[in-house]
């Protein structure tokens, strides 16, 4: 990258949330929506206007899917449901681990084909041993249970071709993101093998996205950066952020050239970071791919 022009980094909304996650770009009402998990809050951000509209839920919120009928797919700490952003009505859906009363839903994304992939964690983490999976939500409301033995399931992401899922667990003595061969016609996975173990690394793996080249981009808690990995799980890429707990990223903007990237406030350490749980808009020179709607059945 010899050569390249600094990327521009630009906080766009000095909100300071609690633990802002999830951003999702709606093209159409050229719209970031994203959620600060803790105290529910699902917003709605118009980068021409300023504009952050919030609506807020009746429980913790670990990620959503805007749907191919205009509600919302929500993953609450209770479980799965549809919101009516017009009405402000919630109707649950189903409730994968009601038997882990400890554990909520955590990052969640759409595959290619629409259907929605979410992981769940304990909170707070037991490191005496991992209690979260990952599941599959199809369009006729079957929550299937693809895989578990994780401690924070997180990095959600789906190759170009949708051949490719990748997700990674953020606790810190596992940072590891993984890759599956993903069949995009019956969503089963297999052949999982260690995209990138991260330790070494300034950066813990959060939220993540894949861009136009197939390249998966990683939000570094802990690491003051997001980084972008090949498709071969080299790093090509390191942009560096004034908050140190980024959580996730989306591309978005007219020609979705623009990283959107949410962040977490800490209770300390403020000092150096005072902007810490707003969002951030990054110019890199690369382009992201439209965000799939969930499709109902």
């Amino acid at each position: 990258m010899a050569g390249a022009r600094k990327p521009e980094v630009d906080c766009v909304l000095d909100i300071r949330a609690e633990l802002g996650e999830c951003p999702v770009w709606c093209g159409e009402e050229k719209a970031l929506y994203w959620i600060d998990i803790y105290t529910g809050r699902l917003n709605r951000f118009e980068p021409e206007t300023g504009v952050n509209r919030i609506w807020a839920l009746s429980e913790p919120i670990g990620s959503f899917a805007l749907t191919d009928d205009g509600s919302v797919l929500v993953a609450l700490k209770s479980g799965l449901a549809r919101f009516d952003l017009r009405t402000g009505q919630t109707t649950p859906l189903v409730q994968p681990e009601v038997h882990l009363p400890n554990n909520r839903v955590n990052d969640g994304r759409c595959d290619r084909q629409g259907r929605f992939w979410v992981g769940s964690m304990e909170d707070p983490v037991d490191p005496s041993g991992p209690k979260g999976s990952l599941y599959r939500f199809d369009g006729d409301q079957r929550c299937t249970r693809m895989t578990g033995g994780l401690f924070v399931a997180n990095g959600l992401a789906f190759s170009p071709n949708g051949r490719t899922l990748y997700h990674s667990d953020s606790f810190k003595a596992v940072r590891t993101i993984w890759a599956w061969d993903l069949d995009p016609d019956d969503g089963q996975i297999h052949n999982r093998r260690v995209f990138v173990d991260t330790s070494g690394m300034p950066g813990r793996p959060d939220g993540g996205a894949v861009d136009a080249d197939g390249c998966y981009w990683m939000a570094g808690n802990d690491g003051w950066e997001i980084v972008r990995f090949t498709p071969e799980g080299i790093v090509d890429r390191r942009i560096a952020l004034p908050v140190a707990k980024p959580s996730m990223l989306a591309f978005g903007g007219d020609r979705l050239d623009i990283i959107y990237v949410t962040s977490i406030r800490p209770s300390a350490g403020l000092e150096n970071q005072p902007q810490a749980g707003s969002l951030f808009a990054v110019r890199a020179g690369v382009t992201g791919l439209p965000e799939p709607r969930f499709k109902w059945r």
